[in-house]
This record gives C-alpha cells, structure tokens and sequence, in this order.
C-alpha cells in the first residue's frame, strides 16, 4: 500500500499522530440556525452542513489545524443513508460525503508542509441502529457503508476511521464495506477503528476489550484504539490490555471527561493541561501513537496534545496476542491450561436426536436452553449445526444463531456441509466464529469458498481430512491432506494459527480388519502435524472411535482415546464435556485394555489371535450403564463420604451425607477439615493432569451447594463491625467470573469473625484499590482462576 500516512507513522522516528476534537461541540458554539441547517427539517444534521453552510464545517478543520492537528476527520460521523433517512436526505449520501471529504482536503492543503503532513481521515461512524440486536440486517447495513465509503474515497480521504463502534458486528460490515471500495478501486488505503467502552467496562452490546482484539485480529487494519463515552481516566484499563495484548498501533481519542448536565447542556470539564497529561502517560508508559480528542473537546485541547509531539516518543512494545475464538461478550483462547478445548457437540441435529426434534418444531427457546446446559457442563465454544433434510437450512441457522448470540456467552462453531448456512450464521453472529468444516471432497471450490467467508467474517477453519478420493484412513494419508490444505490456507492469506485440522477418527470397535488401525492412524496423523506443521491447531470429534459399543464402553474408550490424541498435541475436540471420564476414574486395567485397542496391539500364535483387546472391552463391560453405582460411596464413613461427594463432583445424595456429618461435627468443621480435604485432592489431580478443569468446576460446585446448605447451621460472631477481627476485601479480578472459592472464604471468613467485603466479580484493580481506601481493610484477597 503506498500511503504517505502510513510512512509517517511507521517512519524510523515513531512520532505521536494528533487527531482533531470535537466537531458537534465546535460546531455548536457557532450558534447555527435552522436557516444555515437548510431549514428546520434538517437542523440538526451537521452532515448535511457540508452543502448549506460548508464554512462553519472549515472554520472547524482550520481552528484544529491551526492548534497543531495532524489528522482531521470529516463532517461524515452520520453520513450513511439509513441516518440521513431520518432527514429525508438518504439519495444524498454519495454525495455529501464525496464533498465532505474534499473541504477536508482543500483545508489541509492550506496547512499541509514537508516537514509537518496534514491528513484526511474520513469518519465512518456507528449509525443509530444495533445488527446484534436486530435493529438493521448486516447486508443492508453494509451496503450503506460501502456508499458512504465510496464517497469517501472518491473525495480523496488519506483513511477510513470506523469510530464510536458500539457493536462488533456493526465494525464487521463496515469493514467489509471499505473492502469493496477497495476491490472496486483496485487499490487499499488505511484503517483505523475506535471502539467505544462504556463506563460500566464494556461496549454497548456488553463487549470486553478481549473480545474486540480477538474479533478484530484476522481483519487488515492499522489502528486500533478507543474513543468517546467516558474521559482517559476510565479508558486506562483498556489502554493496558492493547498495550500488551493487540498486534495494531494504539490510539486514544477520549472525551474531555464524563459530561455533566449543566443547565440543560451538556458540560465537559476536563482541562486542557488534564487531556495532556493523562495522554502523555498513555504515550510513554503504555505505547500510545495516535492521540486525539472527542466529544468536549475545543482547539485549545488539541493544541495541548500537539505539544506532547515535540517531547514524546511512544514506549515500544512487546504485545502477546493469543489466538481465540470469541462471542460478543468475551474471547475463548485456542489453546487451554489444563485442559482441551471442549466444543459442545449436543446442538447439532445431524448427530442429535433432541436437537433435531427441537429444530424441526421450531422450539428455539428449546434449543438456546441446550445451549446453556453445555455452558454449565464446562464447554468453551458451542458446535451449531442445522443440517437436516427438508428444511430450510439458511432460514434455520439465521434464526438459531441470532438468539444464540445474546443469550449466550460462548463463541459458536458453525458447523454445515454447506456455505450458505455457514454465512447465515457469520451475517449475525458478531464474534469470531469458527467454520467447521471444509474439505477436498468436492475439488477446490468449496475449499477455497470457506476459506472466502474466513477472510470476509474475521473466522477460523476447521479442515477435515477428506479429499476428492474420499475420507483418509491412513496416517500418511490424513497427513498429505493436512499438508495441502495447509499450504493452500496460509497462501490465501489465512494464517496458521487460524487453521484446526481435524484428522477424523474412525471406528476401530467393528472387528473388522480394516478398522483395526485406524486408532493408531488418528494419533500418529495428529503427531505428525503437529511436528510438522507449525502454529496450526487440531480438532477431533472423538465419539466416533467407540461406534457400536455400549454406552459404558464407549464413554471410558472415548476417554481414553481423548486423553492419549491430547498427550500428541490435540488442542480441542467436539464433545459432550458430561461424558468424558477424567483418567483418574477410570480403573488402570481398563486404561490398559482401550490403549491397546486403540493401537492395535493385538496378540497372536501364528495366525491365530490370542489376545483381542475389543472383545476383552466387550466382555468387561457387557451388562454395565453409563448410570454411576453410589453403593460403594454410601458404605464409607461420612468422613470420607463428604470428601469422595467432592472428588466425584457429585450432587446427589449430598444433603443427606451433610445433616449426618453435622450430628458429629460444627458445620465449620464439615467445611474446614472434610470438604477442603476433598477439594485438597482435586487441586493435586488437576496438577498432576489427571483430572481436567470442567471436572474441577463439577467439584467445586459440588463444594458451593454444600457450603450454601452449611450455611444457615452456622453462628457469625456476634461481636459488632468496629469489634471484628479484621475487614477482608475480597474480589474476582477482571477476566474471570468465577467466584466459588472467593465466596467460600467469604463465607468461612465471615463466621470466624472478621469483616468481609465482597466486590463481585470482574473486578478492575482500580475499584479493589477504591475499595481499599474506603473501608481501611487490612487485607485484600483476589480470585483469578482464569
């Protein structure tokens, strides 16, 4: 791309770039009249100011201009035709924001020189209407933004700003709307998006900052920053997470501070001097390179800011982004801590047989409640598949993914046969989706087809080994696969770290001899690529591999299968998180047994075979159920009754074991020495990797539900609050919503006599500290189990 912008931002001397301020306040104070809007019908409308009155929108650009802006944006913030519809003025779009960009222009020449560039951005803001919500379909309004884009363009804009974003989805059709500006023109010119957080921490539609990096990561923008909504001060926190965590230059463009109703009027009062040196710690602490100022903000502001350019160089960074999936709310990293990335398999009508009925009548509050029961079972991402016969499948995915959408908070895998239904899914699904899955089965175009929807939508791919000869079967085979389609992926510009290759387990429980090894070829393809095929990820159904056996057979193969595919790299798989066994408990001779049935390790005397591992599985589990035996559990001494009701996460029964427990014991008793000894072994298993995290959330929500019981049974000290032994603050910290531990000390703490101060959740450090000051604690304690 040749942009002289982009050469002066990049250049070796990494200067501050300076966005203007505020064009409503500064145009407000210019006491326009409806005669200067056109007439009382379009007053209000600064847009369409560029026609009637254009030299209040120049005053406008000269003042900052002349107060040192390096970048002004034009008067377009509401220059698509569904905001100018509200003033009757929507065929005019092309046109107002061709000539919006053009005054820009013609200013900036008056002040433009070698040694200081003056530039063009061409404001794309977010319009009145929320896709995420319902409010406007994402092709209707994407092709607003393409209009106005093209006006932008052809007005000679240096870049696209897509600011005051409100909605990812709505940053997901803009963008794709600059794209065809660019494919029509035949040429690219920079981006730059402004997020809004709100005060309350998140975008409007309830977007972490998380979740906006990883959405907008596999889009090909330059700058990615903040602007509007709140002043520097909440903006800080979010400013940290780019700095250490996103691959794009930095800005902030903030208010002069929260406004405040003042006779009616909205009034900024954050200074000048304030602005600077709020930025100033944004440029030389956290890397910082474009700077501006929004709504509040006069030339005096920016005139301010363009001092910090003659001392400041931006602090380098060191960012580390990790490649995620995301929903609306929050991001889901490829690659877990202990565990697998588990994509619930439960809401897929070709596999089950409850979603497909629910789907087939329409029950969609049915089918977000199956949803959110894998949500509880411990799933990180959700397979949503529609395929069935005689139905309308774009129709079906459409309706199924918008209501998944807000009601859930795990990303989606979108999961069909056909592309059509994959788009109808990305067209609402605001996230960043994965796309299972695409193959060779028929040739190149279908492949290449997701690949297109990957790049347009912001999406990993799930490839499957299967090519124009069908399904692969052997190691060498599932690997030659991988390996093309792997080539093919990073030269069509998705990365590898994009790419999940799922190697496809087959039965190895037919008998069959041609099933015998196809264990051993799934775990040797998954090491291979692995080896050999850097920063890809893979993905493997893994109920396959037992079809045909009992259901006790098959969860403990299953399991077994998972855990040896995982020792070799497997990064996640399609499951149901609920009939996964952790290794510990499953007996050692039954491991045994599934190993060496999945490797074909079967013993023979000549021709004739001695050992079958298959039919010694047959034979253990012949007459057994998935249903758990609690004889054995019943039988212990309530001691290790109460610890085993943990270890096992197991619900049922519980109370019972908990009222005779407290026939012999203080409820604290229960709580301090009998259910932490069981959570003491859970924290070991998981160390030790033999017991996975969602079995870790089964027990320790086991150990809620039987504090919560406990509870009532217990004596708080009766000392008053300035007599306690001491005030804990206590808080799950940002980025977590777990709060079991930090309730059980809550509780535990409390009844001992201290005070507790218990803030919730997703708790910034700036209220702990606030916290802190305000009630004197003496100590503060922080959950973070993520």
């Amino acid at each position: 791309m040749n942009s002289s912008f982009l050469n002066r931002l990049h250049s070796p001397e990494r200067p501050v770039i300076v966005f203007d301020g505020a064009m409503g306040t500064n145009l407000q104070v210019q006491e326009l009249t409806a005669e200067d809007f056109g007439g009382a019908e379009y007053e209000g409308c600064n847009e369409y100011l560029v026609h009637t009155k254009p030299e209040a929108v120049a005053k406008v650009h000269r003042d900052f201009l002349a107060a040192g802006a390096d970048v002004i944006e034009t008067d377009t913030f509401g220059g698509t035709k569904i905001v100018l519809a509200e003033y009757d003025l929507s065929d005019k779009a092309y046109y107002l924001n061709k000539t919006a960009a053009e005054l820009a222009k013609s200013v900036t020449a008056e002040f433009s020189t070698p040694e200081k560039p003056r530039f063009v951005a061409g404001s794309m803001g977010p319009g009145t209407k929320l896709p995420t919500l319902g409010h406007i379909d994402f092709d209707t309004l994407k092709d607003g933004f393409t209009e106005q884009a093209e006006g932008l363009w052809d007005g000679g804009v240096d870049l696209f700003i897509v600011e005051t974003c409100q909605d990812v989805l709505q940053i997901k059709a803009a963008l794709n709307g600059i794209e065809e500006i660019f494919a029509k023109k035949g040429e690219r010119r920079p981006i730059m998006v402004s997020v809004t957080m709100e005060s309350f921490g998140t975008m409007l539609v309830g977007s972490e900052i998380n979740a906006a990096v990883a959405i907008l990561e596999p889009y090909s923008i330059d700058i990615l920053g903040l602007n509007c909504a709140t002043g520097p001060d909440l903006m800080k926190e979010h400013i940290r997470y780019l700095s250490e965590n996103s691959p794009f230059v930095i800005s902030c463009i903030p208010n002069a501070g929260l406004p405040e109703n003042i006779g009616g009027q909205a009034h900024y009062k954050l200074t000048p001097i304030e602005l600077k040196m709020a930025l100033m710690h944004f440029v030389e602490d956290l890397g910082v390179q474009v700077i501006g100022g929004c709504c509040g903000t006069r030339p005096d502001h920016i005139k301010a800011l363009s001092e910090i350019t003659e001392t400041l160089q931006p602090k380098e960074r060191e960012y580390n982004y990790i490649p995620s999936a995301a929903s609306i709310y929050s991001s889901e990293t490829y690659e877990q801590d202990n565990s697998f990335l588990i994509v619930g398999e439960r809401l897929n009508a070709s596999g089950s047989k409850k979603c497909r009925t629910l789907l087939n009548n329409e029950d969609w509050d049915g089918l977000v409640a199956l949803a959110k029961s894998q949500v509880k079972e411990g799933a990180h991402i959700l397979d949503v598949n529609v395929d069935y016969v005689g139905r309308d499948g774009v129709k079906d995915m459409h309706e199924l993914a918008s209501r998944l959408v807000t009601n859930v908070n795990l990303p989606l895998m979108l999961d069909s046969t056909e592309w059509e239904k994959m788009e109808a899914g990305l067209k609402v699904a605001g996230g960043k989706c994965l796309l299972n899955s695409t193959n060779y089965e028929d040739g190149e175009p279908r492949f290449l087809k997701v690949l297109e929807l990957a790049k347009k939508y912001g999406a990993g791919v799930v490839v499957g080994t299967i090519d124009e000869d069908g399904m692969a079967r052997t190691a060498d085979k599932k690997f030659e696969i991988a390996k093309r389609a792997y080539d093919a992926a990073v030269e069509y510009g998705i990365p590898a770290r994009e790419l999940f290759f799922d190697t496809l387990a087959l039965p190895v429980s037919t008998g069959i001899e041609e099933d015998r090894e196809n264990g051993k070829a799934t775990i040797e393809s998954i090491k291979r690529i692995r080896e050999e095929l850097p920063e890809c990820h893979i993905m493997l159904g893994v109920s396959n591999i037992s079809f045909g056996l009992n259901p006790a057979a098959r969860q403990v193969l299953n399991s077994v299968f998972l855990h040896e595919a995982m020792a070799v790299g497997l990064d996640g798989s399609i499951v149901s998180a609920s009939k996964i066994l952790p290794m510990s408990k499953i007996e050692p001779e039954h491991q045994e047994v599934c190993r060496k049935l999945i490797y074909d390790q079967r013993e023979f005397d000549g021709d004739i075979c001695t050992y079958d591992p298959l039919a010694e599985l047959t034979t253990i589990f012949q007459g057994k159920t998935t249903k758990k035996d609690r004889s054995a559990t019943q039988n212990l001494p309530i001691e290790e009754r109460l610890k085993q009701h943990i270890i096992d996460g197991e619900r049922i029964g519980l109370e019972d074991a908990l009222a005779i427990a407290l026939e012999k014991y203080p409820p604290l008793d229960v709580i301090n020495v009998y259910l932490l000894d069981g959570m003491k072994v859970v924290g070991e298993l998981f160390g030790s990797g033999q017991m996975q995290l969602p079995f870790v959330l089964q027990s320790a929500q086991t150990m809620k539900a039987a504090v919560a019981y406990l509870q009532p049974f217990m004596e708080a000290d009766e000392a008053g609050e300035d007599n306690s032994k001491g005030v804990f603050l206590i808080a799950t910290v940002k980025g977590d919503v777990h709060d079991i531990g930090k309730n059980l000390v809550d509780i535990i703490l409390s009844n001992n006599g201290y005070r507790v101060v218990n803030l919730g959740i997703k708790q910034p450090v700036d209220n702990i500290i606030a916290a802190y000051r305000e009630h004197n604690a003496d100590c503060i304690a922080m959950s973070g189990l993520l």
